[in-house]
């Protein structure tokens, strides 16, 4: 099992071998597997991008996000000009539907709502303005409605576990129930926990997914 000290030097590695981030910028602290982040980024997708760094190690439970992204003056935009920028992004981004959409910004945050009938296109919307220069953060609050109705939803997202290369199906448990999916069992890290949410999603008629699964170390499996 991975002590806190190595967790934290093995995160700070991996921030290291990330092109966009200066980790020199960026603090590290760990207790108990879980990973805070402190510091400054320039930019909201660095901030995203040393975020998943961090859940890529393994031993890494949780991640605490404290990194502020600040802009220099010359960056600056008002909330006008960052809504006007994000809806012209949607517009043009081909998987976001036309007229789906709604765009709140305040204090540099955007915030999206609305109706899509796949998670890959609430993804696509967050994608599309999330490295619009002003923007803070994204709160993606689109919902899905899926006009397919569920079928065999369980053996879809079984067979999609077992193709990947990414998540190994052995420790997950699925259960459906109508449109929602629940997800048990146990996976080596966050970012194998997150990949099996997202191959949930992708099956037909699922609006909702519960992740209940549990990040453990390889040592802990039977």
């Amino acid at each position: 099992m991975k002590t806190d000290s190595k967790i934290k030097l093995d995160v700070q590695d991996e921030l290291s071998w990330e092109p966009s981030i200066d980790e020199t910028k960026i603090g590290v602290t760990v207790d108990d597997g879980v990973v805070t982040l402190s510091g400054e980024v320039d930019s909201y997708s660095k901030k995203l991008a040393a975020e998943k760094a961090a859940k890529r190690v393994q031993g890494v439970r949780a991640v605490a996000e404290d990194i502020v992204v600040k802009y220099g003056s010359s960056q600056d935009k008002t909330d006008t000009d960052i809504a006007k920028a994000s809806l012209n992004a949607l517009k043009w981004h081909s998987s976001v539907p036309d007229d789906t959409v709604m765009v709140k910004v305040e204090d540099g945050w955007v915030y999206l709502s609305g109706e899509v009938k796949w998670e890959y296109q609430k993804n696509s919307a967050k994608n599309a303005v999330k490295d619009l220069t002003g923007v803070k953060g994204v709160i993606n609050s689109i919902t899905i409605k899926q006009e397919v109705k569920p079928f065999e939803v369980k053996n879809k997202i079984e067979e999609a576990f077992e193709r990947s290369a990414e998540i190994d199906a052995r420790g997950i448990k699925v259960t459906a129930d109508g449109h929602t999916v629940t997800l048990s069992g146990k996976v080596h890290s966050i970012k194998e926990k997150e990949d099996a949410e997202k191959a949930a999603f992708n099956a037909p008629g699922v609006f909702e997914v519960k992740n209940n699964l549990r990040v453990q170390y390889y040592s802990e499996y039977a």
